[in-house]
């Protein structure tokens, strides 16, 4: 009987967009459900404790936010229609704070990852794995300035308050969200670095695979490579980077050709979801790696300051470069181990 009223007219027309908005919005709890979930998960696998730094600050923020965004879709898709301190809640809302944090996380990447990359290329010289109180201090400010930052530039840009009202004009059965031309031209640019760096140290990279050796190292999985000393900066800059290759693609792989695809095909993903905990830890390996080869010299091979990445063993890259102590092999030459 209540469904009786849709069966024609404008009923029909209000019964079809309020059954697409419900779909809608169940589409998005379970996407936020699903991204909540990896980042936190994401936030616990990491096998070893990390050196404080700018992007883990920043990893739990978005994972926080992430949440608290869940929590309040799961409130207003439960209870459908409400009133709480004077303000009237219905599906439409989650539309609309879905909306909000994409176009909020659309403009967070250029201050983000620059703010991150001057970061590692100020501290990665350092050897000390606990950071100061100010500087702890720091990293939290800067993360509350631009999240800030970002939600004034969302609400207050005229440009953006405009998208917000045409978004907010469409379709009640339609959601549009934005994709990031940041992270877009970020995605671009990762993959063009790489390209180049793989074109440029082929040869080595090539001779290094084929030398490489399977073996067992502290019960796991390692990769031998020899070292060939040889005290030409230019010559060690090369190895380095190669070195640095091997390291980052035989952890992010997967991430790099699901960049290349996203890449060739034009895929526009939505900033709400491109902007994810496992994204901005495939960010801070890049410019680590970026860091480490802009400041090989100044690096110290203690065991104290290899824990800024949680996911890839960077001391690997510099053995036996800044070691001097480094014992010899069993064999000519020295080895380099990659985990």
């Amino acid at each position: 009987m209540a469904a009786r009223p849709c069966e024609n007219g404008s009923g029909q027309h209000h019964c079809t967009h309020t059954s697409q908005r419900l779909e809608i919005s169940y589409m998005l709890v379970l996407i936020m459900l699903g991204k909540v979930f990896l980042d936190f998960f994401m936030l616990q696998i990491k096998p070893r404790p990390v050196k404080v730094s700018f992007m883990g600050y920043f990893c739990i923020s978005v994972a926080l936010l992430d949440f608290t965004l869940l929590l309040s879709m799961c409130f207003i898709f439960c209870f459908e229609d409400f009133a709480l301190w004077g303000v009237r809640f219905t599906e439409y809302h989650i539309c609309l704070f879905t909306q909000i944090t994409s176009l909020t996380y659309g403009i967070l990447p250029y201050p983000v990852y620059l703010v991150a990359a001057l970061d590692y290329y100020t501290t990665v010289s350092q050897t000390s794995q606990v950071p100061t109180t100010a500087r702890k201090l720091l990293y939290g400010f800067a993360v509350v300035v631009i999240w800030i930052s970002g939600f004034f530039c969302t609400l207050q840009v005229p440009a953006v308050s405009e998208e917000l009202q045409m978004q907010k004009s469409a379709s009640p059965s339609q959601c549009p969200l934005s994709g990031s031309w940041q992270s877009s031209s970020v995605s671009r640019a990762m993959v063009l670095v790489l390209g180049t760096a793989l074109l440029a140290g082929w040869k080595e990279v090539t001779t290094m695979l084929l030398s490489a050796r399977l073996l067992s190292f502290s019960s796991q999985p390692a990769l031998l490579f020899p070292y060939v000393p040889n005290n030409n900066n230019t010559c060690f800059r090369w190895q380095l980077l190669s070195r640095l290759l091997l390291c980052f693609l035989g952890t992010w792989a997967p991430f790099v050709a699901l960049q290349v695809v996203v890449v060739l095909l034009g895929v526009q993903i939505p900033a709400y979801v491109e902007m994810n905990v496992p994204w901005l830890c495939f960010i801070n390996s890049f410019l680590l790696a970026a860091a480490y080869w802009c400041r090989c010299h100044e690096v110290e091979l203690t065991e104290e300051g290899w824990c800024t990445d949680p996911f890839v063993s960077w001391k690997f890259c510099f053995m036996p470069f800044n070691n001097e102590s480094t014992k010899p092999a069993d064999k000519p030459g020295t080895v380099i181990v990659i985990c």
